[in-house]
């Protein structure tokens, strides 16, 4: 975590790097702290939220990936 005075200094040089190596950073504010993401990993962050709010999304998703690959590989009928 980073004290905001810090992070107001270095915010231009501290995009691209953390765009590439998508590691949030954490900025410690006087009376709250936030997280800076890129905005690739906020879209990402955002569709999760929204696929796991679908009523049984979260149980398709666990059953998909419990299934073996070689159950997958079907031709589907429509």
């Amino acid at each position: 975590m980073i004290p905001i005075n810090e992070a107001q200094h270095q915010l231009q040089q501290s995009i691209v790097p953390m765009s590439h190596s998508h590691q949030p950073i954490a900025i410690a504010g006087q009376t709250s702290n936030t997280v800076l993401l890129s905005e690739s990993d906020s879209a990402y962050v955002q569709e999760t939220l929204y696929l796991l709010s679908v009523p049984g999304m979260r149980e398709s998703i666990r059953e998909g990936m419990a299934t073996p690959i070689e159950d997958c590989d079907r031709s589907l009928e429509w």
